[in-house]
């Protein structure tokens, strides 16, 4: 090779360097930008299989990664470029009554299912502990009566929603709300600091159990996180 004819070759070289350092820094940009999005999915705390029998493995990779997805992603786009997008979720839910339906039922939908995620585990107890216990025995009377009224709750809510039990004015309750509300808003008639929480909007539970929706709530108290359950109440 003569003299130009390396030139050429190391100014092809240098041109092609420099095509593939713009490209991947317009594509750290990109990543960037996902990165900077204000609100996030967090990571499920357990295999997607780690609460079968109760809830499949295929379920869970649907409702997580599909559905809690979808909202994540419709929640930012939903404030980009408004108020809403420098609030914290939690601000968002306490005044949704005065944000666009979008965020209202985005942002519900992604609130509801980091939580819901929270209070299910694959440590199974039949029953709660401690102050959780007393205060649902308290409550209700018994923890087979709680369940009957939770249960109650989550089955005659019609249609797609979720079923509750708070804490509020030092007692327990129990209630539902519609699609993706929930008893921190201030438009929910239902209101709360939940405590643990219910999906039952069809697609939590009609691969495994189809229509039989007392089935899938009967089979909930097996994966309930009672700890996490206890730090809610205790925060509450």
């Amino acid at each position: 090779m003569n003299r130009t004819d390396f030139l050429k070759t190391l100014a092809g070289s240098s041109l092609a360097m420099s095509a593939l350092s713009s490209q991947a820094f317009a594509n750290s940009g990109e990543g960037l930008q996902v990165e900077m999005a204000p609100f996030k999915q967090a990571p499920l705390p357990y295999d997607f299989g780690a609460l079968e029998p109760s809830i499949d493995k295929m379920t869970m990779e649907i409702h997580y990664g599909k559905h809690h997805a979808a909202y994540v992603k419709n929640l930012n786009d939903a404030v980009k470029g408004t108020e809403y997008e420098k609030k914290s979720l939690d601000d968002i839910i306490k005044t949704i009554g005065k944000a666009p339906a979008a965020i209202r039922n985005n942002g519900g939908g992604h609130w509801n299912h980091t939580f819901f995620w929270e209070v299910m585990g694959p440590k199974k107890a039949a029953a709660p502990a401690g102050p959780v216990a007393d205060a649902i025995n308290g409550q209700f009377g018994s923890m087979d009566k709680f369940k009957e009224e939770f249960a109650k709750a989550a089955t005659t809510r019609f249609g797609s929603g979720w079923a509750w039990l708070v804490a509020k004015d030092g007692k327990l309750a129990i209630g539902s709300t519609p699609n993706q509300d929930n008893p921190l808003m201030d438009i929910s008639d239902f209101k709360g600091t939940p405590i643990l929480g219910l999906d039952v909007w069809e697609h939590a539970y009609y691969l495994h159990y189809q229509n039989k929706r007392p089935d899938y709530i009967k089979a909930f108290w097996d994966v309930v996180n009672w700890d996490k359950v206890a730090e809610k109440l205790k925060k509450a």
